[in-house]
């Protein structure tokens, strides 16, 4: 968290909403990809984004900086997303950590940076959108939001060893995908 968003923050804890406005501003496209990539109806992300901008204007005084402030939005999000999909929290309370077989290093490589040309990335979305809710989450968040593991966990609530399970599985899923992909355009 940078210097600039801790003051708009403070300033919107104060009852600033101006400071608010500008901290929506800076996070709602992010909110909104999050919510869209789960949902996959623009109407419902839309309405998904706003309520979570709604509820963390009413917590905002009890925001404490403990995670960014980015990570407790995503939060919010995640949670409204549990309540409209209850299968996003069954599918990853599925996701057993015991039977990752190696430790996967928190690195960022963006997905999309190791992906060539338009058509390459069409397929990588509509992989992403086939996905079970719970990969989707979490690559979504991982890939396209940038977080890391553990901020990752702290999002969905889930044991840091189940985070890098079901990311391993669902990378494993689209890098099956993509082969079939290459074998067929490659």
């Amino acid at each position: 968290m940078n210097v600039d968003e801790r003051l708009l923050i403070t300033r919107a804890q104060g009852g600033d909403p101006a400071a608010f406005e500008t901290l929506v501003d800076q996070h709602a496209r992010y909110v909104f990809n999050l919510a869209l990539r789960l949902v996959h109806d623009p109407h419902e992300a839309e309405n998904l984004s706003q309520e979570a901008f709604f509820r963390a204007w009413r917590g905002l005084p009890r925001f404490r900086a403990e995670a960014s402030f980015t990570t407790w939005l995503y939060q919010i999000v995640t949670h409204l997303c549990y309540n409209g999909l209850p299968r996003l929290r069954v599918e990853l309370a599925a996701l057993n950590p015991d039977e990752m077989m190696i430790e996967i290093p928190d690195e960022r490589p963006a997905l999309e940076d190791t992906v060539l040309g338009d058509e390459l990335q069409r397929t990588l979305h509509k992989a992403l959108d086939e996905l079970p809710d719970g990969y989707r989450l979490l690559l979504t968040l991982r890939h396209l939001q940038g977080l890391s593991y553990a901020e990752i966990a702290e999002v969905t609530g889930l044991p840091l060893g189940t985070v890098k399970t079901g990311i391993y599985r669902a990378r494993k899923v689209l890098r099956q995908r993509f082969e079939t992909y290459e074998a067929a355009y490659g």
